[in-house]
């Protein structure tokens, strides 16, 4: 028996975190959870939105699942996912992006892996005003974080029998920051002979994404293409109600989708379990228990596939309750 961490969120996220808890339990998963609160709601009880025994439980358990949290605006509070990746070194941000079948998409092909480094580059948070008329980031790329994400995609496409890593940089124009980025992949692709390296500049890959993503397998990238890239291949498989997502760090790791909270449609239970439960079926993996995970990926494939039983935004009628049932349904 595994004990995972739990984050419910906030919005949506007690909702569908219900969901997919049901259906990790019918599937026979041994999880007991660790339930955590995190988010707006908690800020305003104990003066964080991410108080410390969060950070505790995570630490203790190795593994979380979390919903999608509200962080404060405007209140000064930092953002959730931001603090947990610093708190945690959470470096290697992990975002698969594949095709499911009976979800309508331009492209009927992809299967793209996004590993995105999660701790530096302008996400380090250097600025400053130079006078009322300018302003300055600085970006910081390092040798130390740029081998261990690049070791990260190749160990990840090994494990999972990937073909190829390509390295996403714009070193054409950023000779030094992302020059320093493609030496260290350069350098640690020599050690996987058996995986195919490639470089691309950002601006082309996102040309050429959209054209034809099939050519693309393991992609690695500095912090920011990397999340403006798993964006976009979110928006080639159906959008990030379908996009999972999972930052993973040496000590620990956070499996959470990548939408937000949307509270529009809070308590009113049609929202879509989906993302969650992609991102639960992957932190079964990681913690080594596959075949608990490739039986509720069947089921929610099939369900999806078939058609009859699909949230609005899947373009059904169904609520959540009904989805998760026919996933469950779907387990047998």
């Amino acid at each position: 028996m595994q004990t995972v961490t739990l984050i419910p969120g906030d919005g949506i996220g007690p909702e569908i975190t219900e969901a997919v808890v049901k259906i990790l339990k019918e599937a026979g998963a041994e999880i007991e959870w660790d339930i955590q609160e995190a988010g707006a709601d908690v800020s305003e009880k104990e003066g964080s939105p991410l108080p410390q025994r969060v950070i505790e439980s995570i630490k203790r358990n190795k593994t979380a699942l979390k919903a999608p949290v509200t962080t404060p605006i405007g209140k000064g509070f930092r953002s959730v996912n931001v603090a947990l990746r610093k708190e945690l070194d959470l470096y290697a941000n992990l975002r698969p992006c594949k095709n499911i079948e009976g979800i309508k998409t331009r492209f009927d092909n992809v299967d793209i892996v996004i590993v995105r480094e999660n701790t530096e580059d302008l996400y380090a948070g250097i600025e400053r005003k130079i006078d009322e008329n300018t302003a300055e980031s600085i970006k910081i790329i390092t040798r130390h974080a740029s081998k261990r994400i690049a070791k990260f995609a190749f160990d990840y496409a090994v494990k999972n029998n990937r073909k190829m890593v390509t390295a996403v940089s714009k070193a054409n124009i950023c000779k030094l920051s992302d020059g320093l980025f493609l030496e260290c992949t350069k350098e640690i692709a020599k050690n996987y002979p058996d995986i195919e390296y490639r470089e691309i500049l950002v601006d082309n890959l996102c040309m050429q994404l959209v054209q034809n993503p099939e050519k693309f397998d393991v992609l690695v990238l500095p912090n920011l293409y990397g999340d403006i890239v798993s964006d976009l291949c979110a928006g080639l498989i159906g959008g990030l109600g379908v996009a999972q997502g999972a930052n993973i760090g040496i000590d620990a790791a956070v499996f959470e989708p990548v939408h937000g909270s949307a509270p529009d449609i809070k308590g009113q239970n049609k929202a879509n379990p989906t993302a969650l439960l992609l991102s639960a079926i992957e932190m079964l993996k990681h913690i080594n228990q596959q075949d608990i995970a490739l039986k509720i990926e069947k089921a929610l494939y099939k369900t999806i596939k078939d058609g009859n039983i699909l949230t609005p935004d899947l373009g059904g009628i169904s609520s959540t309750k009904e989805f998760t049932t026919e996933i469950i349904k779907n387990l047998k």
